[in-house]
């Protein structure tokens, strides 16, 4: 899929992360089965420009003086270090309301062609029973009908240790959500159903993306092993 520049992978992010109005005003998180209420704010920064966001309900006047810290920030160079404006959002959100939580991390594009260095198993209703030990809640999710794209495992011993699914989903992107049994860390799983996720996601016709956390170094070392592209880096506050 063509999708062009790294700000164009930016927006398509942005959009894949959340529903927005015709404003661009942020209304929901696109987590199937749970569109919860967004982040007050969001921004996702790219080598060839910044992309923000603003959560629908905030008050106009603190719109506005958002806006104006989010045009006053320059292109990122460095994504491991914060955005200039980071103390001054931080103080104009408090105004409004305490911060909750606040995340940033890198936004990488899959490549194509990856491929599964172990056997993975795609998850249906009619094999659900293999998430039932380890991930009951994405089960129920399966049983409810609840679409989360491409659902694949790594299976052992007859039960699925690593999982990857649809986490944000949009009718033409979705980003990975991995999750892998504590005891099974570390031997590779959670990169090789990764790796069949994106090619599943690729077959349905959707891009598929991956964020994770600068703080989250076994999610960073899958996008490394799979030499994945990084294209900027989002930072949301809630």
């Amino acid at each position: 899929m063509n999708v062009g520049s790294e700000y164009d992978l930016m927006k398509i992010h942005a959009s894949t992360l959340f529903g927005s109005d015709a404003d661009g005003r942020l209304r929901y998180v696109r987590e199937p089965g749970d569109p919860h209420a967004p982040p007050r704010f969001f921004m996702g920064r790219t080598p060839q420009g910044n992309v923000w966001h603003f959560r629908h309900d905030l008050p106009d006047e603190l719109i506005r003086d958002l806006e104006r810290l989010c045009r006053s920030e320059p292109v990122a160079v460095d994504f491991l270090r914060p955005p200039r404006i980071t103390t001054q959002i931080r103080a104009a959100l408090q105004t409004h309301a305490p911060i909750i939580r606040e995340e940033r991390g890198p936004a990488y594009r899959i490549p194509a062609g990856v491929s599964a260095l172990k056997d993975v198993v795609m998850i249906t209703k009619d094999n659900g029973h293999l998430l039932y030990d380890g991930f009951p809640w994405l089960l129920l999710r399966i049983q409810d009908d609840i679409d989360v794209g491409p659902l694949v495992a790594v299976v052992v011993q007859g039960t699925a240790v690593s999982t990857c699914f649809c986490a944000r989903l949009s009718p033409s992107a979705a980003e990975a959500g991995v999750s892998t049994l504590e005891g099974m860390r570390g031997k590779g799983y959670a990169t090789a159903a990764v790796a069949a996720w994106t090619a599943a996601t690729e077959e349905r016709g959707l891009l598929p993306l991956y964020s994770t956390s600068w703080e989250n170094p076994a999610s960073l070392r899958v996008a490394h092993k799979l030499g994945m592209a990084r294209y900027g880096e989002d930072w949301s506050i809630e």
